[in-house]
């Protein structure tokens, strides 16, 4: 029985995320990852650190929505470019400077970071390593001391501890990694189909390969837009993912969820204000 309100967690952990997805769009992760010698791939370098060295096939699994040719590219060159543990340390040092670039110092330094970064370290508490391999790599990192670093930390975790359960959900469902992200697009809430064709390695014919096999089970229209079954299944989605994720929630309690929701929309709206995401993102 829960003791939230209605998809309390979901919100929370939507603004808190923002602050998270932010540094992988950011130029201060790709200038940072550069001095290391990774001109490209920032995004599978940066994320999967956490991981260790792995071999591209650990990537694609849980990363989900990627083409495996895509990630073999980079995985494993970018191993021997630079090591895990490094590009770790350039992560940090790139979600400083990208927190003082879009937030501020004052904002960076307030009493407000460090009371966000000790609710939401709190609430990772309530988190489960069991299915949880992105989620529990991250976890075994430690908590950087300065707080606008520790909300980071603790944004992502949670981000991940809701995006293994999601990859969960999905699987269940039987929905494979192009009808996701076609699905999601579809919904308004996911990526552009430039941004799909520039960033997920599927080509034009199997994103529309996917949509097709969408419409042949009633989810799509013949104009590309989720039908009522689409919608239906986009929420059961998020709703089996919401029951997933509700331990850090539950455990961070309805007060604090509420308080940590108020913080982490301040920090989002700033962010997304001061210009991190491409204006051509979304579908």
């Amino acid at each position: 029985m829960t003791t939230l309100p209605e998809r309390a967690g979901r919100r929370c952990h939507n603004v808190v995320n923002t602050v998270h997805s932010a540094l992988y769009f950011s130029p201060d992760l790709r200038d940072e990852l550069g001095k290391l010698g990774l001109q490209e791939g920032a995004y599978f370098a940066g994320r999967g650190a956490a991981l260790g060295r792995v071999e591209a096939g650990t990537i694609t699994a849980t990363f989900y929505n990627f083409k495996h040719e895509l990630v073999a590219g980079f995985i494993p060159r970018l191993w021997d470019v630079a090591s895990p543990q490094d590009i770790l340390q350039a992560r940090l040092r790139a979600c400083d400077s990208m927190m003082r670039r879009l937030l501020g110092d004052d904002v960076v330094a307030s009493p407000e970071m460090a009371e966000a970064a000790e609710l939401a370290l709190r609430a990772t508490e309530g988190c489960s390593r069991s299915a949880r391999p992105l989620y529990s790599a991250h976890a075994d990192l430690p908590v950087p001391d300065a707080p606008h670093l520790a909300y980071w930390h603790a944004a992502t975790l949670l981000r991940e501890h809701r995006g293994d359960g999601h990859l969960m959900a999905l699987a269940t469902a039987g929905v494979g990694p192009v009808e996701a992200i076609v699905g999601h697009a579809a919904s308004g809430q996911g990526m552009s189909e430039k941004w799909l064709l520039a960033t997920r390695g599927w080509s034009e014919e199997e994103l529309a390969a996917g949509r097709e096999r969408l419409r042949e089970r009633g989810l799509l229209d013949a104009d590309g837009k989720l039908t009522e079954a689409g919608v239906k299944q986009r929420e059961d989605l998020e709703e089996a993912t919401d029951r997933l994720d509700a331990g850090p929630y539950e455990h961070l309690g309805a007060a604090g969820v509420e308080r940590l929701t108020e913080l982490g929309t301040v920090f989002a709206t700033a962010v997304v204000k001061a210009g991190a995401f491409p204006p051509d993102l979304r579908g």
